[in-house]
């Protein structure tokens, strides 16, 4: 009975955003809510300028819709559901912000890096005010060991850690048709395995809902992508993947199953010191995925790559945690 709600709440989850794509990205034409394209970025990538953006609302509505719908059948809408909802539209939100200013306004940069932030850090500290109160362990496991360490008070930085950087991540890696979309089905479908091993049952069945928008976003968002999910979508995924990781205490795992954008991310931080200190590039660009875009590879061929990449730690992940 359980495994068939799960694959009930992928299927509806597929349908909801499937369906309101063709719906959805003609209203957002009309609105002339089309994506700007930074100047400095691959010049291939003009060619995008105009693509309807915020494609992210048809993942949320497909999220929250399937989730609360399978959720109340299957199983009791519980603090778990509350808490992976209120962060992935709290996150959603941000970027919808910061969406809205770039189309609307017209300013390519959106929120500036100080509100967008503060946000995430009032959402972080709501999230632990109420985890203080269903008595979540501040402990943390090393992956494929019984050892753990109890923190105590610093886990309230590592949740803020966690949910900001990991939503950050995300964003970064959202440079290609498909990336992210591809590459979030990949890291959601591992912890809905390990979230189910672990008797978390709404947890799995709120990942398996995910999936699913993603997936279903992903039939229009792969190249040539006729939308983009935008900061709304990423930030909204970035979000609920850290909070998953935090409610299965899976905390470390995060880092092996999201190495993707792990990875994007270090490329950033990689380069920006370089400059900074030796005024050279390691990368052509970063992130990492327009270096290797730059370094004459196909849009699909990085796509692909980083996919399979994805797919190899996210099983390295789920050995380690289930299988093991």
């Amino acid at each position: 009975m359980l495994e068939q709600g799960l694959l009930f709440t992928l299927i509806l989850s597929f349908l909801i955003c499937v369906l309101m794509s063709p719906i959805f990205i003609p209203f957002l034409r009309r609105l002339k809510f089309g994506q700007s394209i930074r100047v400095e970025g691959p010049q291939s990538h003009q060619k995008k300028s105009g693509t309807p953006t915020m494609g992210g609302l048809m993942i949320l509505l497909a999220i929250i819709v399937s989730t609360f719908i399978m959720s109340s059948q299957f199983h009791s809408v519980n603090v778990e559901i509350w808490l992976l909802v209120f962060v992935t539209v709290g996150f959603g939100l941000l970027g919808f912000l910061d969406d809205f200013i770039k189309v609307v306004k017209k300013r390519n940069l959106g929120l500036t890096s100080k509100q967008k932030f503060l946000g995430q850090v009032v959402i972080s500290a709501i999230v632990y005010i109420v985890l203080l109160q269903t008595g979540l362990s501040t402990a943390i496991t090393i992956p494929g060991t019984t050892l753990s360490l109890d923190i105590g008070w610093l886990y309230f930085p590592l949740i803020i850690f966690m949910l900001v950087g990991t939503s950050n991540a995300v964003n970064l890696t959202d440079g290609l048709d498909g990336l992210v979309a591809g590459s979030s089905a990949i890291a959601f479908g591992a912890f809905a395995i390990i979230a189910y091993d672990l008797s978390l049952y709404n947890v799995s069945l709120f990942s398996v809902a995910v999936v699913g928008a993603v997936l279903g976003f992903l039939v229009f968002n792969s190249h040539p992508a006729k939308v983009f999910m935008g900061d709304t979508g990423s930030l909204a995924l970035g979000g609920a993947l850290a909070m998953i990781a935090i409610l299965t205490k899976m905390e470390l795992v995060l880092i092996i199953i999201g190495g993707v954008f792990v990875i994007e991310t270090l490329s950033v931080i990689i380069q920006v010191i370089s400059f900074k200190t030796t005024g050279k590039r390691v990368f052509k660009m970063s992130p990492l995925h327009h270096h290797y875009e730059l370094s004459g590879w196909s849009e699909w061929r990085v796509v692909v790559t980083f996919w399979l990449v994805g797919l190899l730690l996210a099983t390295i992940g789920v050995y380690l945690e289930v299988w093991m």
